[in-house]
């Protein structure tokens, strides 16, 4: 009986960077209405992700994301913001400015 050898043979292998895991994101916004989290991961969708308003002004939301940079903004009351907690700022491929994160 003939067998194939294994060796020509690709396996899925177990990678961290194909893993999501649970990112959380914060912002002081105390006098906001509506706070949405919009970037790369839900394609600058404004409406997808929004944030819960916390008893101290804060909103918060925990997004499932996979190892890597991503590019994100808050939009608050519709309009696009920074997070200040951000691990630095680029320009998105629409050509706005947008905060960094890395996940690792």
């Amino acid at each position: 009986m003939y067998t194939m050898p294994l060796a020509g043979i690709q396996r899925s292998r177990y990678s961290a960077k194909n893993m999501a895991k649970p990112v959380s994101f914060r912002l002081a916004a105390t006098e906001a209405e509506t706070v949405f989290l919009a970037g790369d991961f839900n394609r600058w969708d404004h409406t997808s992700h929004p944030l819960e308003r916390q008893a101290d002004g804060w909103w918060t939301l925990s997004v499932p994301l996979t190892h890597g940079h991503h590019q994100y903004y808050f939009v608050v009351d519709g309009w696009p913001t920074l997070d200040p907690q951000a691990m630095g700022k680029v320009t998105n491929e629409l050509g706005q400015p947008a905060s960094l994160l890395a996940v690792s």
